[in-house]
């Protein structure tokens, strides 16, 4: 915290001693009249630890620091789209992005104190406690890694990382500085996902034969033509760890059509957009698979209980090669999407399980479909549905197994970051949601049976899978081998 506000956190604990004090002093009072003299006066009761805790936070400021300006984090600013509002007492004080223009209308709009193209400067404020980063897939681990260094808090748009070797890193990174990090798969905050979850984890449909998840599309192969980088952005640093590629707005912009939030306008390139966008590219997305399927299998790992573990075999079927799908020029997803997502991605758990990504249903893709020997459950964005229907009628009883309760994915961060307690979906569950997509990719990839060992989170005795847990980069941009 800043110096201002350490002066104000000690004259609010002093206004609240001091009248703590002064009501001990005054005497007993019966129509005005005094104290009778054989009463004594009572021995000054010092606040509780709870009162000074909350007399404390009543006045203090934490300062935010955006990594990101676009469409994801302008909806996190104005707590759009489930995750919950940034609190009052939480305010934007600096911002960075890659495209000054971009950086410098958020700063204007949200009266930040700077802008940045680095967003290594915005870390070196002072008066930024927490950062909110919502940048392309492969810019999480350095923001994620330097943040828990400079003594950050974070809240990191999902899913966690590119690679799996990136998100143990930065795993590593938040447990060793001791930081509250927060991974934006809402859906673990909504109240009807818990009571879903809840009764599965009870036994209300039995014991759990198998899980069916949506069948998310994996990444393909982008070739675009160049055009002028404009004169605002950082392309060089926009690529990253990958090889420098000539720019295209359809490789730059997230998702077609490019809609951010009102006070941030599209440019004319952004509205002739036709897609499909980063997110639908390697060597910069892992594809739809992580990027909506986290959300859904989030929900997959919490009612297995495996927020801690992952699977242990991962096939496809057919068990063939994912064949290279390239855009040489903008066109919608629909062809990418199709090819990508042919082969049909299965995992078995070590108690037995199978969860196969099969389904069609748009809304499965916000959940799953649990099958047990007594009924089935299916979690969709914002609710579920039983089958029989009714099952979920009877309350659970008193002694029931409960879970993680939040209504307010943004409203948990912050609580977090004062009480300094792990959020709803800490690091160590990011990364294991996250995990279980980028196997799902390379199972694709190589198009065979893999084996794989959550706990060493290696394919073992299998050197060409092993290549698959993290990519080349280059000179600036390494995965540190410590943190």
């Amino acid at each position: 915290m800043t110096v201002k506000k350490r002066i104000s956190r000690r004259r609010l604990l002093g206004q609240a001693v001091g009248v703590a004090l002064a009501g001990a002093a005054l005497p007993a009072c019966d129509n005005d009249k005094p104290a009778p003299a054989t009463k004594t006066t009572k021995t000054t009761k010092k606040p509780s630890a709870e009162a000074v805790r909350r007399a404390s936070e009543a006045n203090e400021e934490v300062g935010v620091g955006i990594i990101g300006c676009g469409r994801r984090n302008g909806q996190l600013a104005i707590g759009k789209g489930g995750q919950g509002k940034r609190p009052d007492f939480a305010r934007i004080v600096a911002v960075a992005d890659l495209n000054m223009r971009r950086a410098k209308a958020w700063a204007k709009h949200f009266k930040a104190k700077e802008a940045y193209q680095d967003y290594r400067a915005l870390l070196d404020r002072k008066d930024v406690d927490v950062v909110v980063y919502a940048t392309p897939e492969h810019w999480h681990y350095l923001p994620c890694i330097h943040a828990c260094q400079a003594g950050k808090d974070i809240y990191g748009e999902q899913p966690l990382s590119h690679t799996i070797r990136e998100g143990r890193v930065m795993v590593e990174a938040v447990r060793k500085y001791n930081r509250v990090f927060q991974t934006g798969e809402q859906q673990r905050s909504h109240p009807k996902a818990r009571k879903a979850v809840e009764l599965i984890i009870n036994g209300r449909i039995g014991k759990i034969q198998s899980v069916i998840g949506y069948n998310y599309p994996s990444s393909y192969e982008c070739d675009f033509p160049p055009q002028p980088v404009p004169e605002y952005l950082d392309w060089d640093r926009w690529c990253g760890p990958n090889e420098v590629v000539p720019y295209h707005t359809d490789l730059y912009l997230s998702r077609i059509p490019y809609e951010p939030e009102p006070t941030f306008p599209v440019t004319p390139a952004e509205k002739l957009a036709i897609g499909p966008g980063w997110m639908s590219f390697r060597p910069y997305s892992g594809g739809e698979l992580p990027n909506w399927g986290c959300h859904g299998l989030s929900m997959v790992h919490w009612a297995l209980q495996m927020d801690n573990s992952g699977p242990v075999e991962i096939w496809v079927d057919p068990a063939e090669k994912l064949e290279p799908v390239v855009y040489s020029l903008p066109e919608t997803r629909d062809r990418g999407d199709a090819a990508c997502s042919r082969s049909i991605i299965n995992y078995k758990y070590a108690n037995g399980v199978v969860l196969t990504l099969s389904s069609n249903e748009s809304r499965v893709g916000g959940g799953a479909t649990f099958i047990g020997d007594k009924g089935r459950i299916t979690i969709f964005r914002g609710g579920y549905e039983c089958d029989p229907v009714g099952l979920d009628e009877e309350p659970l009883p008193a002694d029931a197994i409960r879970v993680y309760e939040s209504d307010d994915h943004m409203q948990n961060f912050y609580d977090c970051v004062r009480s300094r307690k792990d959020p709803i979906m800490n690091v160590e569950s990011g990364h294991r949601v996250a995990t279980l997509c980028h196997l799902g990719n390379i199972a694709r990839r190589l198009g065979r049976p893999l084996k794989w060992d959550p706990e060493k989170e290696v394919f073992p005795g299998d050197d060409e899978a092993n290549t698959y847990l993290d990519i080349p980069r280059r000179k600036g941009y390494e995965l540190p081998d410590q943190v």
